[in-house]
């Protein structure tokens, strides 16, 4: 009798640390989700949305029918198959994202396509998930009282579970390990922890004697199962990149560094997701995109910065053509990207300078805590349509960045957009937001102030009355020819009506709503 409760106390421990486990793995699940399709439809509240709305419907609906499951079949081994079974959807799910992924983005955009794509991948390993917690319920009920006190152990198990992998997966998994290794570990270690459970289960059931007789062809269709799924799991069908030089999973987004050719040269470029963020020649010093460029309107105003702020290193392009201009400058460059600093060390010559100083933080945080002025200021964080951080769009924000401005300081903006006189329009609220704080500023099209596809639109803020005489030899026969284009790429904002556009705060910012109007206008 007192070996028969020791060995039940054990039982009712694993189930107990089965829950836990299962816990973690649901949170880790939802966490690599929106990593796993922000390469694809950006990281925006459309993604995040649609992840947890699908998690909760598969968690909802699996301890709906886990209850009902559990009623008609209250066994372990049932209940460490369904662990089993979740296990080897984990891993499918790997399959199905290198595969299906690609297709979806190519046909649905930023909106629908996260709405589209969760529930194909995540709705049913979080299904499977979900049916274990009223399942354990059961299983742990061993009379009719205590039923609130067990339900709560369960819970608290899974919660804490899910706490737990929630961690795991932002300060450790994701940095150091890599969202493919993520998956495939997730689901193979689920599968061997269900299958040894259902095989233990299963010969205490049948016995020794009976158990090759009478499960021999099941556990051996289980096994060629996983051996299956696990193959396609760890097989890349991803076409292969010519020229990649690096690529890891980095904190915020996948990093991809490779060798190409840009207008006839070569040239090594910084890929953040899915969008190309920076590049450098391969044979020369020269500023490879045009809107990368633009950092030195600074020239035109007598400034002899010395100090200097740079939001969003990248490949650190910039702040490597401020310290080759400017000998007496110091630069401090915040790049919340952890992996980008010593990246660009490795790969894109930047060089061990004491004026630079680097800071793995955001850009606005910084700007906060700081009691630093600058002279110069350049935010060059919104790099693509797909990747655009609030916090650096609104009034708020500009209000900070001016306060940090020493006078005559100037404040350079890299944006995206397009010039179409549509509301809502991103580009044009942005504009009307920048204004309210820089009233002296300008605003340039980098490929042309006329047409209204989308390009780069770089805005200018100066912090004291100087202007640009767009008529003087300081622009019409400046050495640099973006300087020396500044007529041409002027935008008369005077043919915008402002009016039909709001200002972008903290408390108002749909910058992702806006972003997929525009989408939707060049799809149409």
């Amino acid at each position: 009798m007192k070996l028969y409760f020791s060995y039940k106390n054990l039982e009712r421990k694993l189930l107990l640390l089965s829950v836990f486990f299962t816990g973690g793995s649901v949170l880790v699940i939802e966490i690599i989700a929106m990593r796993i399709l922000s390469p694809y439809f950006g990281n925006t509240l459309y993604t995040t949305s649609s992840v947890i709305s699908v998690v909760l419907a598969a968690l909802s609906l699996g301890y709906y029918w886990g209850g009902t499951i559990a009623d008609r079949y209250p066994r372990y081994d049932i209940f460490y198959l369904v662990i089993f079974l979740s296990g080897l959807l984990t891993l499918f799910t790997q399959f199905l994202y290198v595969v299906l992924l690609p297709i979806i983005a190519l046909i649905f955009s930023i909106v629908i396509g996260p709405l589209i794509s969760a529930p194909l991948l995540f709705f049913l390993p979080g299904f499977f998930l979900g049916i274990l917690s009223p399942f354990a319920i059961k299983l742990y009920q061993t009379d009719s009282e205590h039923i609130g006190q067990n339900s709560g152990k369960i819970f608290f198990c899974s919660t804490f579970g899910s706490i737990v992998g929630s961690l795991l997966c932002g300060f450790l998994l994701i940095p150091h390990i890599g969202i493919t290794t993520i998956v495939i570990g997730t689901g193979t270690l689920l599968s061997a922890w269900g299958f040894i459970g259902f095989l233990i289960y299963r010969l205490k059931i049948f016995g020794q004697e009976d158990f090759l007789k009478k499960n021999k062809e099941g556990m051996i269709m289980l096994i060629l199962l996983f051996g299956i799924i696990f193959s396609l799991a760890y097989t890349d069908f991803s076409p292969r990149e010519l020229g990649v030089v690096f690529q890891k999973d980095g904190v915020y987004e996948k990093i991809t560094i490779k060798n190409d050719v840009w207008l006839g040269q070569p040239v090594r470029s910084l890929m953040q997701d899915k969008s190309s963020s920076a590049a450098m020649y391969l044979n020369s010093s020269d500023l490879v995109y045009d809107y990368t460029k633009y950092y030195a309107l600074y020239q035109l105003f007598n400034l002899n910065p010395k100090r200097a702020f740079i939001i969003g290193g990248g490949a650190y392009s910039i702040p490597k053509a401020l310290l080759q201009d400017t000998p007496d400058v110091i630069i401090d460059v915040t790049e919340i990207e952890p992996e980008l600093f010593p990246l660009a060390r490795q790969y894109f010559n930047l060089a061990d300078d004491p004026r630079l100083h680097n800071y793995t933080q955001d850009g606005r945080y910084f700007l906060k805590r700081t009691d630093q002025k600058y002279d110069v200021m350049v935010s060059d964080v919104y790099y693509s349509f797909f990747s655009i951080p609030v916090q650096f769009t609104t009034k708020e924000f500009f209000d900070l960045a001016k306060s940090k401005l020493e006078t005559d300081g100037v404040f350079v903006g890299n944006f995206a957009g397009d010039l179409r006189q549509a509301s809502p329009s991103f580009i044009l609220s942005e504009m009307k937001t920048f204004k309210e704080v820089f009233p002296n500023s300008y605003f340039f099209a980098v490929v042309d102030p006329h047409i209204q596809q989308g390009q780069n639109i770089i805005f200018l803020g100066i912090n004291g009355p100087q202007n640009i005489d767009f008529t003087g030899d300081l622009v019409l026969n400046n050495k640099n020819p973006i300087l020396r284009s500044l007529p041409k790429k002027n935008i008369d904002i005077s043919n915008f009506d402002f009016n039909r556009h709001k200002e972008i705060t903290d408390n108002f910012a749909p910058v992702e709503y806006y972003i997929s109007k525009v989408i939707d206008q060049w799809h149409n």
